[in-house]
């Protein structure tokens, strides 16, 4: 069967656990090059291992390398900072581009919420972690009632967080809030990070918090289930750490929120934990398992009209 060859920009944690996710198989996408600026990175020596080209010569590096005018996809897993300046080269190319960083140039993308909606776009963005392990919550209330405020709290290992993660702190809150409000249809976002130092290292956890009017708990309660079951298709270990929790304000005991106002209606607490399938990373480092496994089926669906394409116009 025709495959679409793809490249990975970025060979540290979130680079590799793709690959690995890449080398577990996939339908159709075939890995032909991963991408580096380190000769001594464990990425790209595991990458050599097991066939795949590599270059630590950056974006200019992938663009000599034989196999380059036959990649369709190119996944970038770098930083938000390096990604401007590898969007500018690879659309100028004519590269079907899926963003893994904060920089947020194409438009959100979460895979259970809208990834049918932009797969005519050159550059999709995969918001962050936390917001592909909240945004679906926050879209489960919206679609069953009007969500005014949504607040989420990522708490991630320290370990799982990288230098290029570290490095990405503020990026993340900015990102993850808009998407929030775009994806997850709130009319104001909040986005919170943790990075937690415990050992033995936690999993992560997540905490949403919805400020909603117009729907009931029961449909709330109904919606989120079967979300949760939706991201689960792809991220096994995505699961509610308990139930979903409900508190009422009305006239008589109105909740005031500093920079919001008043509000009376119905808040929602969901709190979430994410184990990773360990393809490269300990299991405890959901916050890039749920990232990586976010993004290939995005460039699987991304894959698959490219493939379309063809057929149609053979």
């Amino acid at each position: 069967m025709a495959k679409v060859k793809a490249a990975i920009i970025g060979s540290g944690n979130i680079g590799t656990d793709l690959m690995m996710k890449f080398l577990k198989g996939s339908q159709h996408m075939e890995l032909v090059a991963v991408v580096g600026i380190d000769a001594k990175s464990e990425g790209l020596a595991m990458a050599r291992e097991r066939g795949v080209a590599t270059t630590h010569d950056g974006i200019e590096g992938l663009q000599a390398m034989d196999c380059y005018p036959e990649i369709g996809i190119v996944f970038d897993a770098t930083s938000a900072y390096a990604h401007k300046a590898h969007d500018a080269v690879l659309r100028a190319d004519g590269k079907q581009v899926v963003d893994l960083t904060p920089a947020a140039i194409g438009p959100f993308t979460i895979p259970p919420v809208n990834m049918h909606a932009h797969l005519d776009q050159p550059n999709v963005n995969m918001v962050t972690c936390g917001g592909q392990a909240t945004i679906p919550m926050v879209a489960a209330v919206s679609q069953v009632a009007t969500v005014h405020y949504a607040e989420i709290v990522a708490s991630v290992s320290s370990r799982s967080a990288g230098p290029g993660t570290r490095a990405n702190i503020d990026e993340f809150t900015r990102t993850t809030a808009r998407a929030i409000e775009e994806v997850g249809g709130a009319a104001r976002g909040k986005a919170i990070i943790i990075l937690n130092p415990a050992e033995p290292p936690m999993m992560m956890r997540d905490t949403i918090f919805t400020l909603s009017e117009g729907g009931d708990e029961a449909a709330i309660r109904a919606s989120v289930t079967a979300m949760v079951a939706k991201v689960q298709a792809y991220v096994p270990g995505y699961r509610l750490k308990q139930e979903v929790q409900f508190e009422r304000y009305g006239d008589n005991n109105r909740l005031t929120i500093p920079g919001y106002g008043e509000f009376t209606g119905i808040k929602t607490s969901i709190f979430l934990e994410v184990e990773g399938a360990g393809d490269y990373l300990p299991s405890y480092s959901g916050n890039l398992d749920i990232m990586t496994a976010a993004a290939k089926a995005t460039g699987e669906l991304l894959a698959q009209k490219i493939l379309d394409r063809k057929a149609v116009a053979a």
